[in-house]
């Protein structure tokens, strides 16, 4: 059965935008064919609003989610972004769209490879993808204006702030391993203020200051 990516992306942008008002966000989610990160098996699935599997029982996000976070980084076009947790690489190329520069880690190795490959294939010079640390984040390129984090964390990461400028915005999912808030964090002079954006679900986020391998 063949199917019409470039229809279902745009389709996908018309069913976002009535929760999303950033045009830009918007017109990135169709420039971003996400089949390309998704298994071919699933590839027809590929434009439903909801989080697919891929590899190493990893996930892609839901289109929403990648929206809503992408839209609570309040990007213009100058930053320069750090992504924890590649996954399928689909969220880095969104970034990518907006954004000057994007790193972004992994710590699974097969995973990072993958992104890399598609990222590759798809022209993007502005983008890096790193292995892991022990340490969260990528703390060679800091500080960041914004950090976006696709893993649920028990908190805020002390180690994950440090490395945000001053006026920068965090997006990460707080709670438990099973379900958490969407929490942007704005980081000032004085501290950081955080504002929930609603309940949602992620993979656990494993190193220091997160939650330990299981």
């Amino acid at each position: 059965m063949s199917t019409d990516f470039e229809a279902a992306r745009e389709a996908l942008s018309e069913h976002l935008r009535r929760q999303i008002r950033d045009e830009m966000v918007l017109r990135a989610i169709e420039c971003v064919p996400r089949e390309l990160f998704i298994p071919i098996a699933s590839r027809h699935q590929a434009y439903e609003d909801r989080p697919l599997l891929i590899d190493l029982g990893q996930t892609i996000s839901q289109p929403f989610i990648v929206a809503l976070m992408t839209e609570a980084l309040e990007l213009k076009g100058g930053e320069v972004v750090l992504e924890i947790g590649t996954g399928s690489g689909y969220q880095a190329a969104i970034l990518a769209e907006l954004a000057r520069k994007v790193i972004t880690v992994e710590r699974h190795q097969k995973l990072a490879e993958g992104a890399k490959q598609v990222l590759d294939s798809l022209g993007y010079t502005n983008i890096e993808v790193h292995i892991a640390e022990r340490t969260l984040g990528w703390r060679e390129g800091a500080p960041y204006d914004a950090i976006i984090v696709t893993a649920g964390a028990p908190n805020i990461p002390i180690e994950l702030l440090d490395q945000l400028a001053i006026g920068g915005r965090m997006v990460i999912p707080v709670g438990s391993r099973y379900d958490q808030e969407m929490i942007r964090v704005y980081k000032t002079e004085w501290g950081a203020v955080g504002q929930n954006l609603g309940g949602c679900r992620f993979v656990p986020l494993v190193g220091e200051g997160a939650w330990d391998e299981e």
